[in-house]
């Protein structure tokens, strides 16, 4: 069947502290809910789990960050943006092999841009930062 293709939306945009950001994961193939994650990932620190099964708010996750969607159609938002929420966002699907993952960078301070820096069909999660 081949890899599962991840594609974010917008690929660019632009908000003010105290906004709410929405990143949209379109995957190539349906995804169960169980299986797609979202990670933040700041300058010089490892990946940290954001959401996981596409809606649970991993430990210390303020309810800023909320994650929905099902099928091949996922979204992240975070309300509220405040400028810690700097970073590099990742969706992951770990429904079939291999696990696949997009990149979105995020800068913020006090306007953030989010676009896509990399679109990876076939990465692992540890090898998408150099």
């Amino acid at each position: 069947d081949g890899d599962i293709v991840l594609t974010q939306t917008p690929e660019s945009l632009s908000v003010s502290p105290g906004d709410t950001v929405t990143l949209r994961c379109k995957a190539s193939a349906s995804v169960s809910t169980s299986y797609l994650h979202w990670y933040q990932q700041k300058p010089g620190q490892a990946p940290k789990l954001l959401i996981y099964s596409t809606s649970t708010r991993a430990s210390e996750v303020p309810d800023r960050f909320s994650g929905s969607g099902s099928g091949t159609d996922y979204t992240l938002a975070i309300s509220r943006v405040e400028a810690d929420d700097a970073g590099d966002y990742y969706c992951q699907q770990v429904d079939s092999w291999p696990p696949t993952v997009i990149q979105s960078r995020t800068k913020t301070s006090p306007v953030h841009s989010a676009s896509v820096a990399q679109n990876c069909p076939s990465c692992f999660l540890g090898r998408v930062s150099d």
